[in-house]
């Protein structure tokens, strides 16, 4: 037996076929490559360029925009009008506002003027009763001091020519509304009247009472005769004047409470009369 039969043997075991066919390819591989690269030098490689097409997203793009710009006019449009609606609104608002302070107002003045008048006409009414009072008392201490009474007025048993027309219009107006400063034709004062009546005979007499009342002759109340005047107060200085109608009677425009009546001269009795016919 040799002596060296025991003695492993220090060959390295075989390799398989594949691994070393893989190996050798890799490794052929890795060298041909850097065979490759030495070969080619510092030349610089070439870019690459490479266009990529993306896809079209401005597809219905431009109508989304022209929609949404179409809206936001719509909005506009309509805040412009609602702005617009509310502006009218106040100001018919302001304009209603004013009106009824206005006529508020008118209403008020109107009510003060009536209020004033009617006061006013009071205060005439009292001052003609409290001076005809004082005139009955004159008169009827200077009939007392005097033999005989005052005799009735006289007057003509028929009216005729302008007389009767001064007369007949007078009476005409009777119920007619007293009006200070009316010269009517359905609202009258004292002086109005008297003018009024006039005028149908062609006679133009002054517009106020302290003128009318000497506009003619001085007559006594005792002698009266239809169509003169009567008048209340002084001559010159009359506050109040009416027509004498005949039959102890005259017709005047008193005063607001009466209006135009006919009454009997112990009614009223004038301080005077003015014949101007």
């Amino acid at each position: 037996m040799s002596h060296t039969a025991h003695i492993p043997s220090h060959r390295k075991p075989r390799q398989r076929a594949s691994k070393s066919a893989l190996r050798a390819g890799v490794a052929g591989g890795f060298l041909s490559t850097i065979a490759v690269a030495g070969a080619a030098g510092p030349a610089q490689a070439e870019p690459v360029t490479q266009t990529i097409e993306m896809p079209t997203i401005t597809d219905g793009l431009s109508t989304a925009v022209a929609a949404s710009a179409q809206a936001t006019q719509q909005v506009a449009l309509d805040l412009e009008t609602q702005a617009s609606e509310d502006a009218a609104a106040e100001k018919a608002a302001k304009t209603a506002k004013k009106a009824h302070a206005e006529a508020v107002r008118k209403a008020e003045a109107k009510k003060k003027a009536e209020a004033a008048a009617k006061a006013e006409a009071e205060a005439e009414e009292r001052a003609e009763r409290a001076s005809r009072t004082s005139e009955r008392t004159t008169l009827s201490a200077s009939s007392g001091s005097s033999d005989s009474g005052t005799s009735a007025p006289s007057s003509s048993s028929t009216v005729s020519g302008s007389a009767a027309s001064i007369v007949a219009f007078a009476k005409a107006q009777v119920g007619d509304a007293y009006v200070s400063g009316g010269t009517g034709p359905n609202a009258w004062d004292c002086s109005g009247l008297v003018q009024a009546a006039y005028r149908t005979a062609g006679i133009d007499l002054p517009r106020v009472s302290q003128s009318q009342s000497t506009a003619g002759t001085q007559v006594s109340l005792d002698n009266l005769q239809p169509g003169d005047i009567l008048y209340w107060g002084g001559a010159g200085s009359a506050y109040h004047v009416a027509i004498y109608v005949g039959g102890g009677e005259f017709v005047g425009a008193q005063n607001s409470g009466t209006g135009t009546v006919q009454r009997s001269l112990d009614y009223d009795r004038p301080t005077g009369a003015v014949r101007v016919l």
